[in-house]
């Protein structure tokens, strides 16, 4: 059951590299054909093809009413490294949100 949480872990913090690389490589390219080919968008939808990977792995015995919403914490860790690498805006109305975010998932989390 440990690994299960582990897979899902994993896919969570993959996918948050996945988005980061998708906005990098979005700000780096230019018309949608040089999109396509932008190492940086073809990184990240490859990640986000492993993050698909592991979070199968976890929904095997994680319930999906706990393992689904607990994919919403990777929206805590892209906001946090979008604001240190762009800085993007991160201020009372993020952090609130994004502490809503955090107690639903430790409700949901403590409720299995």
């Amino acid at each position: 059951m440990i690994w299960s949480y582990v897979s899902l872990a994993l896919a969570v913090a993959i996918g948050a590299v996945a988005q980061i690389s998708l906005k990098e490589g979005a700000t780096k390219s230019g018309p949608l054909q040089a999109m396509i080919v932008e190492p940086y968008v073809v990184g990240g939808l490859v990640a986000y093809g492993f993050a698909a990977l592991f979070y199968i792995i976890a929904i095997r015995h994680i319930p999906l009413s706990v393992a689904f919403p607990s994919v919403s914490s990777s929206y805590i860790i892209v906001a946090v490294v979008a604001h240190l690498i762009w800085g993007e805006p991160f201020g009372r109305a993020q952090i609130a949100a994004l502490a809503l975010i955090a107690t639903g998932i430790y409700l949901l989390a403590a409720k299995s």
